[in-house]
């Protein structure tokens, strides 16, 4: 029972971590320009967003997920501008590969980036909502162990496919050189600044 709960867990934090998005091309582009480590740490950020909005599912805090959801125009509004922001620095970055090991300052930065992008987003509650509901997984129906350990398990779900994005892309930094690097800023940047524009689109 705990073990399926975790695989649970672990499949639906993988399935939403895994889709294509805004998130997904910036981890991309920092591992090529920056290395494994702030890929990873940018996923990281993202899977730890996954994990409090599954938190506010799981355990049934109606009232949070309430006046998250019903503030999203704001979210939506604060992401996007964000990712404008992002996708022109990304754009026009000069320096396309990390010289040294990165900072403990810039490991922060690539995750509280990621870590504000994903939360921007609180619909994605609901999804969970959904999701836990079929599953019969609920903390108000008793079941706060289980509503934890599937909420873990999204977390350890999430960063194992950062993880495996950042590792898998991190071995093909090698070939690439520095004019390809910085193309790879330039399609990424746009591609952010894109994503960017849409949300906005969407604004009420």
């Amino acid at each position: 029972m705990d073990v399926m709960l975790l695989l649970k867990g672990l499949a639906i934090g993988f399935s939403i971590a895994a889709p294509v998005g805004p998130i997904g091309m910036l981890c991309l582009r920092r591992t090529l320009a920056e290395g494994r480590l702030v890929g990873f740490v940018s996923g990281l950020g993202a899977a730890t967003a996954d994990g409090l909005y599954g938190a506010v599912a799981a355990f049934g805090l109606t009232a949070v997920s309430g006046l998250l959801v019903g503030q999203q125009t704001w979210f939506r509004l604060v992401g996007g501008l964000f990712l404008l922001y992002l996708g022109v620095r990304t754009f026009f970055a000069r320096r396309a590969r990390a010289k040294a090991g990165p900072s403990a300052g810039s490991l922060l930065g690539a995750y509280a980036s990621t870590l504000v992008l994903t939360i921007s987003n609180p619909v994605t509650i609901l999804a969970f909502a959904a999701v836990f509901a079929g599953l019969g997984v609920t903390a108000s129906g008793g079941g706060r162990y289980a509503a934890g350990l599937l909420v873990a398990g999204v977390f350890l779900g999430s960063a194992a496919w950062w993880l495996m994005l950042s590792v898998g892309v991190g071995l093909s930094r090698a070939w690439f050189s520095e004019t390809g690097l910085r193309w790879v800023n330039r399609v990424a940047g746009a591609v952010i600044f894109a994503f960017g524009v849409a949300a906005l689109s969407l604004l009420r």
